[in-house]
């Protein structure tokens, strides 16, 4: 039975938020390896549509009460924790109070999309990172779920690659349909940048828009996973031109688990 450590990073997971079907996948994906003896971590942010007595969050100090930088300004980190029902699977949450309050996700309910959507997920990456270091618990993979969790992979192989929790962490990064037209101010290379991060690490995000989220992911994770075999045509084209190891794992397959745990394994030997 393998014991490797897998830390699982998406914007949505069932029961708590779906949106996706990223969240399905959250749901049986992790649960799937821990019954195959791997070690389990989930986190996610604590977006505002999540009902936090119905779902039993309660706050974890020990974690809670790190600063997390968002270009000039700094952002009080609370983290929040909640078990899967019917599941040995815990699921940490990642809160802010400017960030992830509102009742809704990225769109509000005129279907705008949030402005400072950068900025959430800046401070989700980093938050994800810190959290980890606080917990003590060095993951053996990070596996990256869409968008929002694309700047993992790059500040795993920069400002955290000699970070003894970290040093020997490969990434798995997921792309789905999430596609946005939305195009962030130019700023949002000074908000995502960290220590040892260089102009150049940052070059795909001067688009400022969904490709270059995800291009950013691509670039810098260990292996990137198509997710649906109806991607979006760009997407498709990022996907086929990326240099890192690239897998199908379409979800819901009937051997997809089969194909992650082989993944993984394969990704430490």
């Amino acid at each position: 039975m393998s014991k490797l450590r897998i830390l699982y990073v998406a914007s949505e997971i069932n029961p708590f938020l779906k949106v996706t079907e990223a969240a399905d996948l959250l749901r049986q994906l992790p649960q799937a390896m821990q019954e195959r003896g791997m070690e389990i971590r989930i986190l996610v942010p604590r977006f505002g549509l999540i009902n936090e007595r119905k779902n039993r969050l309660h706050e974890v100090v020990r974690l809670s009460g790190i600063n997390i930088a968002v270009g000039d300004e700094e952002k009080p980190l609370v983290i929040k924790v909640a078990s899967v029902p019917s599941a040995k699977l815990q699921v940490y949450f990642i809160d802010n109070e400017d960030y992830f309050h509102r009742k809704s996700v990225f769109f509000d309910n005129d279907n705008n999309f949030h402005t400072d959507n950068d900025e959430r997920a800046i401070f989700f990456c980093k938050g994800v990172l810190e959290t980890v270091k606080k917990l003590g618990w060095s993951p053996d993979i990070v596996h990256c779920n869409d968008w929002m969790t694309s700047l993992i992979p790059m500040y795993l192989k920069t400002t955290y690659k000699n970070d003894p929790m970290f040093k020997d962490t490969k990434s798995v990064f997921a792309v789905y349909n999430s596609f946005f037209a939305h195009k962030f101010d130019s700023d949002l290379l000074e908000k995502a940048r960290m220590m040892d991060i260089e102009d150049g690490m940052l070059a795909h995000l001067k688009s400022a828009d969904y490709a270059g989220f995800v291009k950013t992911g691509i670039h810098f994770a260990d292996v990137v996973v198509k997710t649906e075999e109806d991607l979006d045509n760009n997407l498709h084209r990022l996907f086929d031109e990326c240099e890192a190891k690239k897998i199908n794992c379409i979800f819901p397959e009937d051997n997809f688990s089969d194909s992650y745990y082989n993944l993984y394994n394969e990704l430490i030997s």
